[in-house]
């Protein structure tokens, strides 16, 4: 191991779930997201991915970006889990982990010989975390899982976008995201049990139902009322004011009146008191949506930006200035709360296949989103973003699985596993 990997581990060793070992032989977002959650905050993360191109999330967008962030601090060991010497390592590395993070189709880790039954036998601790589109039982339980179907299918997609307009489905990985966080709380929910004299256990985590998870208000109001609460722009059917609005400069604001003190004070900066006093309540203003909508528009579109904001500001309204990536990346708010870390990628004489000792170094910065949530005593960090393939393989192997270098050279020989031996990411 290199002294930057060694001083790496030593850093991880101070976050509050050091000691814990994850393998994450999952791929694209949701599950693979779970476990860079749990590698956020000290957990050793083994990434397990097939020899021959890795987590598709390396090809992911044509540039790689979404592995940078989302393989961050993880080693990765490729193994191919069709062939049985692969299966075999593989087994060995679940049978020394805490965690296991899966997204085979239901079955197929089974037909492997790999499955829950065999590999918590040998390891009756393992919490193993189940991540697919629809579920490991129910009609739908074969169906591919891609989080575009289940944005449609929750009734997320029917609920958002103009009243005109289609429904919309959103431009990031929203519902994996949102499956990884709940995959995430429940390994450490399943962790804390079995550390309390409990057993291990596995956790069927859908990407469907975490999704549909977040429509919770609008599951009950359709049971009580039959609304199936169709698309309403940025407008509320709660709420109003609420909307964004375009500025005289170009640039776009959000606002809310959800209590009845900010609703007021929006009324009254737009209208003055005549327009609180005309709408006294949200009874009044909810039916008069349209009217009050016009009003704010018109006021808002007659000021700069920078104007809107420092009004708003100085009579303690709820309004904030709609952000692109290059607003986020100059706001001192987030940079003071550390919401875009920057951290070095370092390659051999700069070829990722480089040795370590083929002279000469570059390094490249990538910048991401932060850790969060932020804990005072143990706080979670990003030690290096997604390493090459296989930088780890051989360290990982022979350290968790008992290989020696022969074998893991017969298994490279083989195709089963791959190995890099420049300094990629974390390096070995």
């Amino acid at each position: 191991m290199s002294e930057r990997a060694e001083t790496a581990r030593r850093g991880r060793e101070a976050g509050p779930l050091s000691g814990v070992t994850v393998v994450d032989a999952a791929s694209l977002y949701a599950g693979p997201l779970a476990a860079t959650y749990l590698g956020d905050f000290g957990a050793e993360v083994v990434k397990v991915e097939h020899p021959e191109g890795g987590d598709p999330l390396r090809q992911f967008g044509g540039d790689g970006r979404s592995w940078d962030w989302v393989g961050r601090n993880k080693q990765s060991v490729p193994l191919d889990l069709n062939d049985e010497a692969g299966r075999e390592a593989f087994a060995d590395l679940v049978a020394e982990a805490d965690v296991l993070v899966e997204s085979f189709r239901p079955g197929t880790l089974e037909e492997w010989g790999v499955g829950w039954e065999t590999l918590s036998e040998r390891n009756p601790g393992l919490v193993m975390v189940r991540t697919t589109g629809f579920g490991q039982t129910g009609p739908y339980s074969d169906r591919p899982g891609f989080g575009s179907l289940v944005e449609a299918m929750s009734g997320f997609a029917y609920s958002t976008g103009q009243a005109d307009g289609p429904p919309t489905l959103p431009p990031i990985a929203l519902a994996d995201s949102v499956c990884a966080l709940h995959s995430a709380f429940a390994a450490v929910a399943a962790l804390y049990w079995r550390d309390a004299g409990g057993t291990g256990q596995y956790i069927d985590a859908s990407i469907l139902e975490s999704m549909f998870a977040l429509m919770g208000d609008v599951v009950t109001r359709y049971h009580a009322s039959g609304d199936r609460y169709r698309r309403n722009g940025n407008t509320s059917r709660m709420t109003v004011p609420r909307n964004t609005y375009e500025t005289a400069d170009g640039r776009w604001v959000a606002l809310s009146g959800s209590t009845e003190a900010v609703a007021r004070r929006i009324l009254r900066i737009v209208g003055g008191d005549d327009l609180v006093e005309r709408y006294p309540d949200m009874e009044s203003r909810l039916a008069a949506t349209a009217e009050i909508d016009a009003r704010i528009a018109e006021w808002v579109g007659e000021r700069t930006r920078e104007e809107v904001v420092e009004t708003f500001e100085a009579h303690e309204a709820a309004l904030g200035p709609v952000y692109d990536m290059a607003d986020i990346f100059e706001d001192e708010h987030f940079d003071a709360r550390d919401a875009v870390v920057v951290v070095e990628r370092e390659r051999a004489g700069g070829n990722e296949g480089a040795t370590e000792d083929s002279g000469g170094s570059e390094s490249e910065e990538v910048a991401m989103r932060g850790v969060v949530p932020k804990l005072s005593e143990t706080p979670g960090r990003v030690d290096y973003p997604g390493p090459e393939l296989g930088a780890h393989a051989r360290a990982v192997l022979r350290e968790r699985a008992g290989l020696s270098d022969g074998e893991i050279d017969a298994l490279v020989e083989e195709g089963v596993t791959a190995v890099a031996d420049g300094r990629g990411g974390g390096g070995e």
